[in-house]
Formats: structure tokens, sequence, C-alpha cells
């Protein structure tokens, strides 16, 4: 039988190349979208094709109102997303683009999911080379976060689960990312990074996020397939 593997899915670059990586691994997988009220709201259309066309066993979708919590640019629409940043003071800092524990809400869901499918395996597409230096994209966060996984469900106390965070993607540059995800045969044309997209979906091109992505293209030498507007 194939290993269970709960995959955390934005239906970006990261999460699709760590989903690929799992199938490629031989996993069954679990995969788990969020719509937790963020404004780049259109990432969970594409989520949904692509954990098709990669054959997930089961695909959840999960809502959480973190807007009404707020503390961030995605989730609130009177806080700008920051774009064209140019100064290194500004690349150092923690952008507002932050969403307030994100991660660790999110992991606990699949956490949750997975000691219930009794699986041992959970993927996240967390990076800590380029990003926007959110502090739960760090091996010392995931490490914790493993810690407590082990000390907080039945099926950690019990020792009949030793829960996994698998984050294939830590120490990789994004270039890296997408060379590895071609090998896979992604096609990242389905995937969306776009902090702040257009009304008509096309990505803005300006924010953290698409400036990494356009980045990472160039730098892996393979045509960038978004639309920009």
């Amino acid at each position: 039988m194939k290993k269970k593997g709960v995959v955390l899915f934005s239906g970006g670059i990261d999460s699709t190349t760590v989903m690929a990586i799992a199938k490629k691994e031989r996993f069954e997988i679990y995969a788990l979208t969020f719509d937790y009220g963020q404004r780049h709201s259109v990432e969970i259309e594409k989520a949904k094709k692509i954990a098709h066309d990669l054959g997930c066993k089961e695909h959840l979708f999960i809502s959480l109102a973190l807007d009404t919590i707020g503390g961030s640019a995605l989730v609130c629409r009177d806080i700008p997303v920051p774009k064209d940043k140019k100064t290194r003071k500004e690349a150092d800092r923690i952008p507002v683009t932050y969403v307030p524990a994100r991660n660790t809400i999110f992991l606990s869901y699949a956490l949750a999911w997975a000691e219930v499918l009794n699986a041992e395996d959970i993927f996240i597409g967390v990076n800590s080379i380029d990003y926007s230096g959110y502090p739960d994209c760090r091996t010392e966060y995931i490490e914790a976060f493993e810690r407590m996984a082990a000390l907080a469900t039945k099926a950690g106390v019990e020792g009949k689960v030793h829960f996994k965070i698998n984050v294939p993607l830590i120490n990789l540059s994004k270039a890296e990312i997408i060379k590895k995800g071609v090998e896979l045969g992604v096609d990242y044309a389905l995937s969306h990074s776009c902090y702040d997209p257009l009304p008509d979906g096309k990505a803005c091109g300006r924010c953290d996020s698409c400036r990494i992505r356009r980045k990472g293209f160039q730098e892996a030498g393979v045509e960038d397939p978004t639309q920009y507007g």
C-alpha cells in the first residue's frame, strides 16, 4: 500500500512542486487547501485544477475567517500590499503580507487530518532562501512543530504514529525549485503566486511574490508562463 501524505496546498509554485515530489515518492496524496479570507483567492480555483491533474486521492477545502482577525495586507484590504521594494532595509523587515500564525494554523489542521487518516507524513512548501522573510518558514520552526505534534496528539503520545513534517524545498532557491518542478513535469502555467491580482485574475507583477517568481524563472532559464497585468 502507498503511504498517505497530507499536502498543504495553495496552488502556488512551492506547494505545487511539493505535491509533485510527494507523487514521485509514491505517496497517496491528501491535499488540504484553505480559504482564509485572502485577497488572492483566485489561487483556490488554480489549486482545484492542479490537485485533480496530479491525481490526489482527496482534496479537502477548509474556510477560515482570518480576515476577521486581520493584521496582514493579505487579508485586510485597507492595508496595501507593498509593491516595487527597492531598499535593503525594506527587504530585511518582516513585511505586512505576513499573516499572523498562518503556518501554525494550517499545520494544526493538517496534523488533525493526518491523525484521522493514520498518516505520518505532512508536506509543506516552506522555503528559507527566496521568500519574504516570514518567521514560520524556518527550519527551527518546523522542528519545533514536529516536537509539538508528538506531544499534543493521541497517536503521538501512544507511539502509534511518528509525525514528520516534510519540507523538501526548505534550502532551495526559487530557481532550483522551478528546475525541480520542470523535471517532474509540473505545468507552472496553472499555478498562482500574486498577492494582489488584478480583477481579471492576472498577476500584478510588482508584489514580493510576483518579483520572486519572475526572478526564479529568469535564473532557472525557464520561460515564465505567468500572465502579468
